[in-house]
């Protein structure tokens, strides 16, 4: 048994492509419609974890409830200065500035995506 994907519902399904392709550098793999919604599907730069973003043709107006549930997609950076610079160039802001974890050495910091799914980013040292 593997892994697959995550599927998430989002608003605005170009911002949300730019987000995860451009910011966190993920590749569109594939795109399927359904009667009622489209999927989109991005990969990791080996390919092997997806996420799934479904646009759905009746999507509610502000949006969906992130609730209570879900946690946080987690992504590893090469260099969290390096990811600084690049997500300054966006209208993105840290949630959680990066700081240094005492206990592994690694920096983290957190980001939303445009639908405001939390993002941890780690920089792993060591």
């Amino acid at each position: 048994m593997e892994f697959l994907h995550a599927m998430i519902r989002v608003k605005d399904i170009e911002k949300s492509i730019k987000f995860y392709s451009e910011l966190l550098e993920m590749k569109m793999v594939r795109e399927k419609q359904l009667d009622d919604c489209t999927l989109y599907f991005l990969t990791d730069k080996n390919g092997i974890v997806q996420i799934e973003l479904t646009y759905n043709d009746e999507t509610p107006k502000d949006g969906y409830e992130v609730g209570t549930g879900f946690g946080h997609f987690a992504f590893s950076v090469e260099s969290m200065d390096e990811f600084t610079k690049k997500l300054q160039k966006t209208e993105y802001k840290y949630l959680y500035e990066p700081y240094k974890l005492s206990s592994t050495g690694s920096t983290i910091a957190f980001i939303k995506d445009p639908d405001g799914y939390e993002i941890e980013l780690i920089e792993k040292r060591g």
